[in-house]
């Protein structure tokens, strides 16, 4: 059965709403320009008039778009040159498809028909609320990244840089990373730490898991309450723990005391990874392989292996991101022969500025981005594995 197309909404609705929206935005503007209050008059009031506009012209949304873009693109090059004129495409874009969207009532195309405006304002605040919150965490990243290509020892964008002018980027940095003794030193431990770690994390943390995944196991959630504990208490307290004990039995700042400190971080991410897939494990496989004469181990490697595969992956590619990124539990336990690269990053904030930081963590960034790519693609998989995914 159709459903019955929704009527245009009114010019007040529409011009609240982007209202609203403009003002969100004309914090920004203005509090970069000094003045955040006036940002948000100005954009309150702007966003007004347009989206009242949109909403009596409806038919010609095409053309008033393509004005709006611009118009923005105009304001933002008389106000701040080449940079602000990619800010104002942005903001055209982006306001022209919303007034029109508000107008046209597109925005209750994909939901259920009869909910009523409160609950499409909460469906549509709650994803404005996520959203903020990813760019508050993603900003930073975006600051540090193209600051990493600047060719003066600053971490500050010079005026070069907001230009575009190609004299104003360089790969120095990147250069002096990988020309750096002393860089390489604390990348080659990171690279014979984190390995080491992350297969003593998934060894130990796939058997805790399989065996607390046991009915008959007696207290299995106080084990698991401890087991996964390193993920819950704070880490300098974990640290300082780990300084005393071990102080006290030779460990301290050996490469094997470092190595067992980043598996105990590591571990309770292979556990609740592993557990999650177990979670939808058929263990009659295992009964029927043992009734065909299989033993635990050849069960183990041949049945349950091959299909909790993705989250034993999972796990250690969190076991191994969380000891390749950790730097308080090393600074602790460890000594200067086993300086990581996050330690390195902490020195050389604390003792020396250097830009070089800003390339090690954009380089740190890529990679994680390509784990967690890895994982999301492993969970999918496990998934369809599992027939919880049609595809």
């Amino acid at each position: 059965m159709a459903l019955t197309p929704v009527e245009n909404q009114t010019p007040a609705f529409t011009a609240g709403v982007s209202a609203v929206a403009g003002g969100f935005a004309g914090l920004f503007v203005g509090t970069a320009q000094g003045s955040g209050l006036m940002g948000i008059l100005i954009g309150a009031a702007l966003m007004a008039v347009i989206g009242f506009i949109c909403a009596g012209i409806t038919d010609k949304e095409k053309p008033v778009r393509w004005a709006l873009l611009a118009a923005f693109t105009v304001a933002g090059f008389a106000l701040g040159g080449l940079p602000t004129a990619v800010l104002g495409i942005l903001f055209g874009l982006f306001f022209g498809w919303f007034a029109f969207w508000l107008a046209t009532s597109r925005y209750r195309a994909h939901l259920a028909p009869y909910l009523t405006p409160g609950q499409v304002l909460w469906h549509y605040t709650f994803r404005v609320i996520c959203g903020a919150i990813f760019v508050f965490l993603i900003t930073p990243i975006l600051v540090v990244m193209p600051l990493s290509f600047n060719a003066q020892d600053f971490f500050t964008f010079t005026p070069e840089m907001l230009r575009f002018d190609p004299e104003g980027y360089s790969l120095k940095h990147y250069r002096d990373f990988f020309g750096s003794d002393q860089w390489q030193s604390s990348l080659r431990n990171s690279l014979t730490i984190a390995p080491a770690a992350t297969l003593l994390s998934v060894g130990f943390g796939t058997l805790a898991a399989i065996g607390l995944s046991q009915p008959h196991v007696p207290f299995r959630r106080a084990i698991m309450a401890i087991l996964i504990s390193p993920m819950i208490v704070p880490l300098i307290i974990s640290a300082a723990g780990m300084y005393f004990f071990y102080s006290r039995i030779g460990l301290q700042g050996t490469y094997f005391g470092v190595v067992l400190a980043h598996a105990a971080l590591g571990i309770p991410f292979v556990i609740i990874t592993v557990t999650a897939t177990l979670v939808g494990f058929d263990r009659s496989l295992t009964r029927a392989a043992a009734n065909m004469g299989a033993n635990p181990v050849t069960t183990f490697f041949k049945v349950q292996m091959p299909l909790i595969l993705p989250g034993v992956i999972s796990g250690g590619l969190f076991a191994f991101i969380t000891s390749f990124d950790e730097v308080v539990v090393v600074l602790f336990v460890g000594s200067a022969g086993q300086k990581t690269l996050p330690w390195q990053m902490f020195t050389g904030l604390r003792e020396q500025i250097s830009p070089t930081i800003l390339a090690v963590a954009t380089i740190l960034v890529v990679i994680s981005i390509a784990l967690l790519t890895t994982v999301e693609m492993l969970r999918r998989r496990s998934e369809r594995l599992r027939g919880m995914s049609p595809s």
